[in-house]
C-alpha cells in the first residue's frame, strides 16, 4: 500500500498544480446548483430531501467524469512518461490502482463540497438525514463505476479528445442501458434473457435505488465489481500499449 499512496499523492500533486482541479470543482457546484435550484424545482416542491440534487448527478458525472478521466493515461502514453512510471519499483496493479484511487479521492472531493446543499435542506426542514447519506454514498460508487470505465478506455489512446469522446459514449450506454431507448430497440427479437441482462448494466437504475434511501448490497456489489472489472482490463490494456 505504500507504493499505491505515493502515486495517489502524485497525482493529487498533479491535479491541484494545474487550474484543472479547480475548474472541475467550480463547473461541478455550479452546474449541481443550477440544476437542484431550477430545473429540479428545488424550493417550489417545498419537501425537505434533496431528491433534485441527486438526480441530476449521473447526467452531471456522464459530461465531468470524462473529462476528468481522459487524462489518467492517455497523457502518460502521450508524453511518454508511462515507461517512467513503469520503470519505478511500482507493480502494474499499483500504478493502476494509485492512479484511480488519486481520481476517485478527487471526485469525492468535490462531492463533499456540496455539503452546503444538506445543511440548507437540514435548516429548510426536518430531512431523512439516512437517506441523504445513502445517496452521498451512491453517488460516491456512482463516480468510481465513471472513472474506471473512464481510465481503462484512456488507457486505448494517446489522444485525449478521443479517449473523452469514447468514454462519455461508453458510460452514456451503461447510464440508460435500462431504459426504453435500449430496451425498445432489443424488445421483440432478443430473448428476455438478454433483455434482464442489459437493464442490469444500468448505472442509473442502480443510482435510484439507492436513491431511495436502501443501500442493496446488490447495487453496492454491481458498482464495486463494475470498478474492479474496468481496472483489471485497464491493467491488461496498459501492459499491451506499453511499448506503443
Amino acid at each position: 500500500m505504500h507504493n499505491v499512496c505515493v502515486i495517489v499523492r502524485r497525482e493529487l500533486q498533479g491535479y491541484f498544480a494545474t487550474p484543472l482541479a479547480y475548474i472541475f470543482i467550480v463547473i461541478f457546484l455550479a452546474l449541481a446548483g443550477s440544476l437542484a435550484f431550477f430545473a429540479g424545482n428545488f424550493f417550489e416542491r417545498g419537501q425537505a430531501d434533496l431528491q433534485p440534487f441527486f438526480n441530476f448527478h449521473p447526467w452531471l458525472y456522464l459530461v465531468l467524469i470524462p473529462a476528468l478521466a481522459m487524462r489518467l493515461w492517455a497523457e502518460e502514453r502521450k508524453s511518454g512518461t508511462i515507461e517512467l512510471l513503469l520503470t519505478l519499483p511500482v507493480s502494474m496493479t499499483e500504478a493502476v490502482l494509485g492512479k484511480f484511487l488519486a481520481s476517485w479521492i478527487f471526485a469525492g472531493i468535490a462531492l463533499a463540497l456540496t455539503f452546503p446543499f444538506w445543511l440548507t435542506v437540514w435548516y429548510l426542514g426536518n430531512p431523512d438525514q439516512g437517506v441523504i447519506l445513502a445517496s452521498y454514498i451512491g453517488s460516491f460508487l456512482m463516480a468510481g463505476a465513471f472513472l474506471a470505465v473512464g481510465a481503462c478506455l484512456s488507457a486505448l489512446t494517446k489522444n485525449q479528445v478521443i479517449a473523452f469522446v469514447v468514454t462519455a459514449g461508453a458510460c452514456f450506454l451503461f447510464t440508460v442501458s435500462g431504459s426504453q431507448i435500449v430496451l425498445g430497440a432489443l424488445r421483440g427479437w432478443a430473448p428476455q434473457v438478454l433483455l434482464d441482462t442489459v437493464a442490469s448494466l444500468s448505472f442509473l437504475t442502480h443510482f435510484n435505488a439507492i436513491v431511495r434511501g436502501v443501500i442493496d448490497l446488490r447495487d453496492a456489489v454491481f458498482f464495486l465489481s463494475t470498478i474492479a472489472l474496468f481496472l483489471y482490463a485497464n491493467a491488461v490494456v496498459v501492459d499491451l500499449k506499453k511499448a506503443d
